[in-house]
Protein backbone atom coordinates (compact mmCIF):
# COMPACT_ATOMS: atom_id res chain seq x y z
CA UNK A 1 0.00 0.00 0.00
CA UNK A 2 2.81 2.42 0.86
CA UNK A 3 4.61 1.68 -2.39
CA UNK A 4 1.38 2.32 -4.30
CA UNK A 5 1.08 5.73 -2.62
CA UNK A 6 4.66 6.42 -3.67
CA UNK A 7 3.73 5.68 -7.29
CA UNK A 8 0.76 8.03 -7.01
CA UNK A 9 2.79 10.83 -5.38
CA UNK A 10 6.34 10.60 -6.72
CA UNK A 11 7.22 14.19 -5.74
CA UNK A 12 5.94 14.16 -2.16
CA UNK A 13 7.94 13.32 0.94
CA UNK A 14 6.29 10.26 2.48
CA UNK A 15 6.81 9.30 6.12
CA UNK A 16 5.50 5.98 7.43
CA UNK A 17 5.15 6.00 11.23
CA UNK A 18 4.45 2.61 12.80
CA UNK A 19 4.97 0.63 15.98
CA UNK A 20 7.55 -2.06 16.66
CA UNK A 21 5.57 -4.68 14.76
CA UNK A 22 6.69 -2.96 11.54
CA UNK A 23 10.37 -2.89 12.49
CA UNK A 24 11.23 -5.56 9.89
CA UNK A 25 14.42 -5.30 7.88
CA UNK A 26 12.75 -6.38 4.62
CA UNK A 27 10.06 -3.70 4.97
CA UNK A 28 12.46 -0.95 6.00
CA UNK A 29 14.83 -1.82 3.15
CA UNK A 30 11.94 -1.66 0.67
CA UNK A 31 10.93 1.75 2.01
CA UNK A 32 14.49 3.04 1.69
CA UNK A 33 14.72 1.88 -1.93
CA UNK A 34 11.57 3.85 -2.76
CA UNK A 35 12.65 6.98 -0.83
CA UNK A 36 9.95 6.52 1.82
CA UNK A 37 11.00 7.47 5.35
CA UNK A 38 10.18 4.77 7.89
CA UNK A 39 9.94 5.49 11.62
CA UNK A 40 9.28 2.73 14.15
CA UNK A 41 10.26 1.63 17.61
CA UNK A 42 13.46 -0.38 18.00
CA UNK A 43 14.48 -3.04 20.49
CA UNK A 44 17.11 -2.11 23.04
CA UNK A 45 19.08 -5.24 22.12
CA UNK A 46 18.97 -4.74 18.33
CA UNK A 47 22.17 -5.73 16.51
CA UNK A 48 23.61 -2.44 15.29
CA UNK A 49 26.90 -2.11 13.44
CA UNK A 50 29.20 0.55 12.14
CA UNK A 51 28.93 1.17 8.40
CA UNK A 52 31.11 -1.23 6.41
CA UNK A 53 34.06 0.36 4.61
CA UNK A 54 33.53 0.79 0.85
CA UNK A 55 35.29 -1.58 -1.50
CA UNK A 56 38.34 -0.17 -3.29
CA UNK A 57 37.76 0.58 -6.98
CA UNK A 58 38.15 -2.49 -9.16
CA UNK A 59 37.54 -4.98 -6.34
CA UNK A 60 35.42 -7.93 -7.35
CA UNK A 61 32.82 -9.69 -5.22
CA UNK A 62 29.93 -8.73 -3.00
CA UNK A 63 30.10 -5.56 -0.87
CA UNK A 64 31.60 -6.06 2.55
CA UNK A 65 29.08 -6.47 5.38
CA UNK A 66 31.50 -7.31 8.18
CA UNK A 67 31.87 -4.26 10.42
CA UNK A 68 32.42 -3.80 14.15
CA UNK A 69 29.26 -4.30 16.17
CA UNK A 70 28.17 -1.40 18.31
CA UNK A 71 27.20 -1.77 21.99
CA UNK A 72 23.59 -2.62 22.68
CA UNK A 73 21.42 0.41 23.34
CA UNK A 74 20.54 -1.08 26.71
CA UNK A 75 24.23 -0.60 27.59
CA UNK A 76 24.19 2.94 26.20
CA UNK A 77 21.19 3.67 28.41
CA UNK A 78 23.02 2.89 31.66
CA UNK A 79 26.46 4.09 30.61
CA UNK A 80 27.58 7.05 32.69
CA UNK A 81 29.45 8.67 29.80
CA UNK A 82 26.41 8.82 27.51
CA UNK A 83 25.85 12.34 26.22
CA UNK A 84 22.21 13.16 27.00
CA UNK A 85 20.60 16.32 25.67
CA UNK A 86 17.38 17.88 26.92
CA UNK A 87 14.80 18.78 24.27
CA UNK A 88 11.28 20.14 24.59
CA UNK A 89 8.83 18.07 22.53
CA UNK A 90 5.66 20.04 21.67
CA UNK A 91 2.30 18.29 21.75
CA UNK A 92 3.46 15.25 23.71
CA UNK A 93 0.50 12.84 23.39
CA UNK A 94 -1.99 15.65 23.91
CA UNK A 95 -0.36 16.87 27.14
CA UNK A 96 1.44 19.94 25.83
CA UNK A 97 5.20 20.36 25.88
CA UNK A 98 7.27 17.62 27.51
CA UNK A 99 11.00 17.88 28.28
CA UNK A 100 12.85 14.63 27.60
CA UNK A 101 16.47 13.56 27.37
CA UNK A 102 17.67 12.14 24.07
CA UNK A 103 20.79 10.47 22.74
CA UNK A 104 21.11 9.79 19.03
CA UNK A 105 23.57 8.46 16.46
CA UNK A 106 23.67 6.69 13.11
CA UNK A 107 24.30 2.99 12.59
CA UNK A 108 23.59 0.06 10.32
CA UNK A 109 20.95 -2.47 11.31
CA UNK A 110 21.82 -5.84 9.89
CA UNK A 111 21.13 -9.52 10.47
CA UNK A 112 22.48 -12.57 8.69
CA UNK A 113 20.50 -13.20 5.52
CA UNK A 114 18.63 -9.89 5.81
CA UNK A 115 19.06 -6.56 3.98
CA UNK A 116 21.39 -3.92 5.38
CA UNK A 117 19.49 -0.81 6.49
CA UNK A 118 21.24 2.44 7.50
CA UNK A 119 19.29 4.13 10.30
CA UNK A 120 19.38 6.91 12.84
CA UNK A 121 18.43 5.67 16.29
CA UNK A 122 17.03 7.98 18.95
CA UNK A 123 17.17 6.83 22.57
CA UNK A 124 14.94 8.90 24.83
CA UNK A 125 14.11 8.86 28.51
CA UNK A 126 12.08 10.98 30.89
CA UNK A 127 14.04 12.81 33.63
CA UNK A 128 11.01 12.35 35.90
CA UNK A 129 10.66 8.64 34.97
CA UNK A 130 7.03 9.04 33.88
CA UNK A 131 7.59 6.53 31.05
CA UNK A 132 10.09 3.78 30.38
CA UNK A 133 13.08 4.51 28.11
CA UNK A 134 12.42 3.75 24.46
CA UNK A 135 14.24 3.76 21.16
CA UNK A 136 13.06 5.05 17.80
CA UNK A 137 14.63 4.43 14.42
CA UNK A 138 14.46 6.43 11.22
CA UNK A 139 15.53 5.05 7.84
CA UNK A 140 16.80 8.51 6.84
CA UNK A 141 19.89 9.12 9.01
CA UNK A 142 20.00 12.79 8.01
CA UNK A 143 16.90 13.79 9.96
CA UNK A 144 17.02 15.61 13.27
CA UNK A 145 16.18 13.55 16.41
CA UNK A 146 13.55 16.05 17.55
CA UNK A 147 11.77 15.84 14.20
CA UNK A 148 11.78 12.03 14.43
CA UNK A 149 10.16 12.19 17.88
CA UNK A 150 7.55 14.70 16.70
CA UNK A 151 6.65 12.47 13.76
CA UNK A 152 6.33 9.42 16.00
CA UNK A 153 3.99 10.98 18.57
CA UNK A 154 1.58 11.95 15.77
CA UNK A 155 0.48 8.30 15.89
CA UNK A 156 -1.40 9.03 19.10
CA UNK A 157 -3.93 11.35 17.45
CA UNK A 158 -4.59 8.88 14.61
CA UNK A 159 -5.02 5.94 16.98
CA UNK A 160 -7.41 7.89 19.20
CA UNK A 161 -9.45 8.89 16.13
CA UNK A 162 -9.78 5.26 15.00
CA UNK A 163 -10.66 4.07 18.51
CA UNK A 164 -13.35 6.73 18.98
CA UNK A 165 -14.76 6.14 15.48
CA UNK A 166 -15.14 2.44 16.33
CA UNK A 167 -16.63 3.08 19.77
CA UNK A 168 -19.12 5.82 18.86
CA UNK A 169 -19.74 5.64 15.10
CA UNK A 170 -19.66 1.88 14.49
CA UNK A 171 -16.67 1.74 12.17
CA UNK A 172 -15.65 -1.88 11.43
CA UNK A 173 -19.08 -3.14 12.54
CA UNK A 174 -20.70 -3.06 9.08
CA UNK A 175 -23.13 -5.85 8.26
CA UNK A 176 -22.85 -5.60 4.48
CA UNK A 177 -21.59 -8.51 2.41
CA UNK A 178 -20.49 -6.43 -0.55
CA UNK A 179 -16.93 -5.13 -0.63
CA UNK A 180 -18.12 -1.98 -2.36
CA UNK A 181 -20.67 -1.29 0.35
CA UNK A 182 -18.02 -1.64 3.04
CA UNK A 183 -15.68 0.57 1.03
CA UNK A 184 -18.41 3.24 0.96
CA UNK A 185 -19.48 2.98 4.59
CA UNK A 186 -16.10 3.34 6.27
CA UNK A 187 -15.10 6.63 4.57
CA UNK A 188 -18.57 8.04 5.27
CA UNK A 189 -18.29 7.29 8.97
CA UNK A 190 -14.80 8.75 9.16
CA UNK A 191 -16.14 11.84 7.36
CA UNK A 192 -18.94 11.98 9.96
CA UNK A 193 -16.26 12.06 12.66
CA UNK A 194 -14.82 15.21 11.05
CA UNK A 195 -18.25 16.79 10.58
CA UNK A 196 -19.14 16.29 14.26
CA UNK A 197 -15.81 17.77 15.32
CA UNK A 198 -16.27 20.83 13.09
CA UNK A 199 -19.86 21.36 14.27
CA UNK A 200 -18.79 21.16 17.91
CA UNK A 201 -16.04 23.71 17.26
CA UNK A 202 -18.64 26.21 15.94
CA UNK A 203 -20.67 26.17 19.16
CA UNK A 204 -20.13 28.74 21.89
CA UNK A 205 -17.27 28.18 24.29
CA UNK A 206 -19.35 27.14 27.29
CA UNK A 207 -21.32 24.57 25.30
CA UNK A 208 -18.20 23.31 23.56
CA UNK A 209 -16.36 22.71 26.81
CA UNK A 210 -19.17 20.74 28.49
CA UNK A 211 -17.95 17.34 29.70
CA UNK A 212 -19.67 14.35 31.30
CA UNK A 213 -17.81 13.22 34.41
CA UNK A 214 -18.32 10.55 37.04
CA UNK A 215 -17.20 10.34 40.65
CA UNK A 216 -14.61 7.71 39.69
CA UNK A 217 -13.45 9.38 36.47
CA UNK A 218 -12.68 13.08 36.31
CA UNK A 219 -11.62 14.81 33.10
CA UNK A 220 -10.93 18.43 32.35
CA UNK A 221 -11.20 18.39 28.55
CA UNK A 222 -14.07 17.14 26.38
CA UNK A 223 -13.63 13.91 24.44
CA UNK A 224 -15.28 12.95 21.15
CA UNK A 225 -18.14 11.38 23.12
CA UNK A 226 -18.79 14.78 24.69
CA UNK A 227 -18.56 16.53 21.31
CA UNK A 228 -20.99 14.03 19.76
CA UNK A 229 -23.45 14.43 22.65
CA UNK A 230 -23.21 18.23 22.45
CA UNK A 231 -23.92 18.26 18.72
CA UNK A 232 -26.87 15.87 19.16
CA UNK A 233 -28.32 17.93 21.99
CA UNK A 234 -27.97 21.15 20.00
CA UNK A 235 -29.65 19.68 16.90
CA UNK A 236 -32.45 18.02 18.84
CA UNK A 237 -33.29 21.13 20.84
CA UNK A 238 -33.44 23.21 17.68
CA UNK A 239 -35.34 20.82 15.42
CA UNK A 240 -37.30 18.49 17.68
CA UNK A 241 -38.45 19.96 20.96
CA UNK A 242 -39.08 23.45 19.59
CA UNK A 243 -41.47 22.53 16.75
CA UNK A 244 -44.59 21.54 18.71
CA UNK A 245 -47.89 22.78 17.30
CA UNK A 246 -49.21 25.96 18.89
CA UNK A 247 -52.40 25.16 20.79
CA UNK A 248 -54.01 26.54 23.90
CA UNK A 249 -54.97 23.05 25.03
CA UNK A 250 -51.43 21.70 24.69
CA UNK A 251 -49.06 22.30 27.57
CA UNK A 252 -45.36 22.22 26.82
CA UNK A 253 -42.96 20.50 29.11
CA UNK A 254 -40.79 22.81 31.24
CA UNK A 255 -37.49 23.88 29.64
CA UNK A 256 -35.55 22.23 32.45
CA UNK A 257 -37.20 18.90 31.62
CA UNK A 258 -36.41 19.35 27.94
CA UNK A 259 -32.75 19.94 28.70
CA UNK A 260 -32.66 16.93 31.02
CA UNK A 261 -34.20 14.63 28.40
CA UNK A 262 -31.91 15.86 25.66
CA UNK A 263 -28.88 15.47 27.90
CA UNK A 264 -29.82 11.89 28.81
CA UNK A 265 -30.71 10.80 25.27
CA UNK A 266 -27.71 12.28 23.51
CA UNK A 267 -25.35 10.09 25.55
CA UNK A 268 -27.53 6.99 25.30
CA UNK A 269 -28.07 7.17 21.52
Amino acid sequence: MVLQVRRWLPERELVLVADMGFAALELLAALSRESVIGITRLRLDAALYEPAPPLPPGTKGRPCTNAPRLPNLSAVLVKTTTDWQEVAVPGWYGEGDRVVEVCSATAVWWHSGKPVVPIRWVLLRDPKTRFSPQVLLCTDPAHDPLQIIRWFILRWQIEVTFQEARAHLGVETQRQWSDRAIARTTPCRLALFSIVTLLAARLDGRTRRAVLTDSWYRKSHPTFADALATVRRHIWLETGLLTSRRSREMQKSPPALQRFLAHALCYAA
